[in-house]
Parts: C-alpha cells; sequence; structure tokens
C-alpha cells in the first residue's frame, strides 16, 4: 500500500507549527523561575551557551532526520538500522500515552481558572482553593478518591479541540490552527507584558528576574539545568520535530527554519517572564513583602502566586482572563503536536486512514487521561512527569545521537542539509553530535538516577514510585517494541532518503 505523504503549505506554517509545539506552558512559568533562582540575567550565559552548543544542533539533527529520511520518528529509525525502530516507537508511545494525558488536564486546569478569572473564583485564599476544593488532593497516589467532574468536562473540551484539529490533517488543521494560535499567543502575552509594566512596584519583580548575579554560575546544578530546559523547551526527544520535518518538501531550509524555530521560543520565554515578574513584584509592592515571598515554583506560580496577584490587580479579572488564555492557547499548541506525532508514526507504518485513526486515539487518551483528574491525579502527575522527562526523553536524545552519530554516514546527512540550506554546516556539527550532546545528556542522566537512588523523588515510597514511574516507562518499552516487530502495511520503508535519491556522496 502507498499513499501520498501531506506537506506544509509554506515554510511560515512549518515554522509557527514548531514554534506552537516548542512553546508550552513552561514556557510561561518554567523559564521564569529558573532564571530568577539561577541568578537572573546570568543565567541567561549558561542558557544561550546550551542554546548554541546543544539546542540548535540537536534541532536541526531532527529536522534533517525527518526530512531526509521522509518519515516520522519510527520510520526515520527503521530507514537507519531495522534494529532501531522501537526507539522512534518508544518516544511517540511515551509522550502520546504518558505527556499528553496529563498535559491535557493541565491544559483543563488552564481553561476552568480562564472562566474562574472573570470573578475571581478562587476567593482570598487561591493555595486552598486550588489543592484543597478545586484538586482536593488526596495524601498518597495510593487514595485515588473521586473524579473531579469539573475538571474532567474541561479535560472533554481539551481533547475534542486536539480531535478537530488533528483530524483536519497538516496543512487543513495543524498549519492552518498555528498560523491563528502564534499570532494570538504572542499578541495576548504582549497585552499583558504592557500591562503588567504599568503596575506599582513592577521594576522591583523585573529587577528580581534579571538583575545578575555572576556567583552563581560556579554552581555545576545551574548548567545541567539550563541544558535541561533547552532540551524539553524544543520538544527534543519527543518524535515531534522529525514528524513535522517529514511533511516538508524537498527544497527545504533546514539550518534557518531550525535557528528560527529556536531563537523565537527562547525569546518568547524571556519575554513572557517580564510580564510574570513584573506582577510578583506588584503583588509583593501591595502586601509588604519581599519578592522571594511571593514567588513560587511551577504550577503554584501560575495557580496559586498569580491568582493571588490577580485579585490585587485593578481590573484584575480581564487581566487573569487573558493570562490564562495564553496557557490554553500555548498548551494546545503542544498538545496537538504530540497527538500528530503518534499519528504520523501510525500512518506511515500501517497505512491507517486519518480520520478513524485519531477518532480512536482521542477516545483512548481521555480515557487515560481520567486518572489525572482524581484527588490523586496531582501526586500521579508529579510522578509520571518525572520519569518521562526525567529518564525517557533524555535516553532518547541519547541513542538518537548515537544512532545517528555512529549508525549511520552522519557526513552525509550533514551534506544534505548543506544542500538545502542557506547556513551551512562545518564538521563541528558532526563532533557536537557524536559527542557532546550525548555527554551533556549523559551528565544529566547520572545526576537524575544518583539522586534517585539517594533519596527516593519527591517523598514518595519506593513502592509506589515503582508501580507508577517505573512500570509506566517499562510498559512503553514493551509496546515500542511490540509496534517494531510488526510487518510494514506501506511502502514508506521501502523509498530511500533523499540523500541516496539526490546521490549525495562523501
Amino acid at each position: 500500500m502507498e499513499l501520498q505523504r501531506e506537506q506544509w503549505k509554506s515554510q511560515l506554517g512549518f515554522v509557527f507549527a514548531t514554534v506552537g509545539s516548542a512553546v508550552g506552558l513552561g514556557n510561561i512559568w518554567r523559564f521564569s523561575y529558573m532564571a530568577y533562582s539561577h541568578g537572573g540575567g546570568a543565567f541567561l550565559i549558561p542558557y544561550i551557551i546550551a542554546l548554541l552548543s546543544a539546542g540548535i544542533p540537536l534541532l536541526i539533527l531532527e529536522f534533517a532526520l525527518g526530512h531526509e529520511r521522509m518519515g516520522s520518528a519510527p520510520l526515520a529509525f527503521a530507514k537507519i538500522n531495522k534494529n532501531w525502530e522501537w526507539l522512534g516507537w518508544w518516544a511517540v508511545i511515551f509522550v502520546m500515552f504518558g505527556i499528553v494525558l496529563y498535559y491535557a488536564v493541565i491544559i483543563a486546569w488552564c481553561l476552568n481558572f480562564f472562566f474562574l478569572s472573570f470573578y475571581l473564583g478562587w476567593g482570598d485564599d487561591p493555595n486552598t482553593f486550588f489543592f484543597n476544593k478545586f484538586l482536593a488532593v488526596t495524601k498518597s497516589p495510593s487514595e485515588i478518591g473521586h473524579i473531579r467532574t469539573p475538571i474532567l468536562v474541561t479535560l472533554s473540551v481539551v481533547w475534542l479541540i486536539n480531535w478537530g484539529i488533528v483530524f483536519r490533517g497538516v496543512r487543513r488543521g495543524i498549519e492552518y490552527i498555528n498560523k491563528i494560535f502564534m499570532p494570538l499567543l504572542f499578541f495576548l502575552t504582549a497585552v499583558l507584558v504592557l500591562w503588567s509594566i504599568s503596575l506599582d512596584g513592577s521594576m522591583n519583580g523585573l529587577k528580581a528576574y534579571l538583575e545578575p548575579d555572576f556567583s552563581k554560575l560556579s554552581d555545576p546544578a545551574v548548567w545541567i539545568d539550563a541544558y535541561s530546559q533547552i532540551f524539553f523547551t524544543l520538544s527534543l526527544g519527543f518524535g515531534i520535530m522529525i514528524a513535522y520535518a517529514s511533511y516538508l518538501p524537498g527544497k527545504a531550509n533546514i539550518t534557518k527554519n531550525a535557528i528560527l524555530t529556536v531563537f523565537i521560543n527562547s525569546g518568547y520565554s524571556l519575554f513572557a517572564g517580564i510580564a510574570v515578574f513584573s506582577v510578583l513584584g506588584f503583588m509583593a509592592t501591595s502586601q509588604g513583602k519581599p519578592i522571594s515571598e511571593v514567588v513560587s515554583q511551577s504550577i503554584g506560580l501560575a495557580f496559586v502566586a498569580y491568582p493571588k496577584a490577580v485579585s490585587l490587580i485593578p481590573g484584575g479579572n480581564l487581566f487573569g482572563a487573558i493570562f490564562f488564555l495564553c496557557l490554553f492557547i500555548a498548551g494546545l499548541s503542544s498538545s496537538i503536536s504530540i497527538v500528530e506525532a503518534f499519528i504520523s508514526a501510525t500512518i506511515d507504518k500501517f497505512g491507517f486512514s486519518r480520520k478513524p485513526l485519531i477518532t480512536l486515539v482521542t477516545i483512548l487518551g481521555f480515557l487515560g487521561s481520567i486518572i489525572f483528574t482524581t484527588q490523586a491525579g496531582l501526586l500521579w502527575l508529579d510522578i509520571v512527569d518525572h520519569f518521562i522527562t526525567h529518564y525517557g526523553l533524555i535516553v532518547v536524545g541519547i541513542a538518537e545521537c548515537l544512532l545517528v552519530g555512529w549508525l549511520f554516514n552522519i557526513k552525509v546527512l550533514r551534506k544534505h542539509i548543506n544542500s538545502i540550506s542557506s547556513i551551512r554546516l562545518g564538521n563541528w556539527w558532526d563532533i557536537t553530535i557524536k559527542y557532546f550532546v550525548p555527554f551533556v545528556l549523559g551528565v544529566i542522566l547520572i545526576g537524575e538516577l544518583y539522586a534517585e537512588i539517594k533519596q527516593p523523588y519527591g517523598g514518595y515510597s519506593w513502592t509506589v514510585l515503582i508501580l507508577i514511574g517505573w512500570n509506566w516507562i517499562l510498559l512503553t518499552i514493551i509496546a515500542a517494541f511490540v509496534f517494531a516487530r510488526r510487518p510494514w502495511k506501506t511502502r514508506y520503508y521501502e523509498i530511500e532518503g533523499r540523500s541516496q535519491k539526490n546521490n549525495l556522496k562523501v
């Protein structure tokens, strides 16, 4: 069976889609907190170095893999070495039946808080509201409790939107909606920034956010976190960028598109942080507290600290609605890319029709997400996120570099990139992929494993971590091998890479 592969309508549509995948919830709440806690403006030094030495080279690698091998992650890896097809399946399976299951629930929270913003429905104590009333968190992951109906309702909306976009395909769905989502997100964020810097005390927040503390740069953890942030924020190891690049036409400016994606994504993170910390500065000034007492990390920043600040801002209900709408849009643009990575891989191998396939996958995704809408959902989310992002993604990144750098003629891939790109790569790129990136990711992985052995993550019991975290990793690996052993039902696997077609030799 042979199918006609879809293509992006324009290079701009491709860049909007890749930026949409890269820009997610973490760009708004994780980056700004990380910069604040790791030396403010000084953190930009390790961040930019990580961007140039690992982020751009690895993104170029994933773009090139999808484009040159003309396929999703499993197909691209299988064309390099049939025994490594499982790696591509593992990536798209654990992001589809792992990351997006809980990510969709966080997006659903954002939708709930968007509506709550109009009447400041979290009351005077956002912390108690979020953890005790909205989530009603239990004491242990083993205490599942009951499903939180308001979250289940908005979760169904999130999955319905994902279904509607991916159902329409690459051009009419993903490209079209990202051409709307991304300009809208940038505009709304600009509104937040301009509004927030006009607030009393905003400069105190910006000072805390950006004032450099160069002494922090001597801490190895700061550098490791910079590389980790770059790796996660660019959706590397997800299989997404490989799938998206496979939809590019033959003449595609790989290096230019990668650099545009990286700098738009990182620029957005820095820009959004201005709004976040300007508001926190206002909040600290209003309450007569130092910034350190009002800032909180990750989920607490978005759903506790920010709602508290919104309650203090004149016209804060509108400000809050715009903020949570930004989170909602950023989350959706990322979730559709995760779903598409799995859909692309499944169509490549089995030749299924997109529309019934996405319907089935959406139903399975919604059902799988329900566990995260329970009272123990936050605890399950914490564990699953930790294991997949700190072990699954990093192992895929290391293996990807080793596969391409050592089992495939990387010089052929570089020559393919240079033949179609305006910015040419030199031998430094080969060295980076073969040695430097695997080394950095290996250091991060060893550090995580050491910390895990020294003390169980999050204070959870070993039993809970094994049953939920390690078993989730194990089951997705087993599923990957099962998918990889199935015979190919399409002729995509037989099609040569573009290097062979164009007789690019070294």
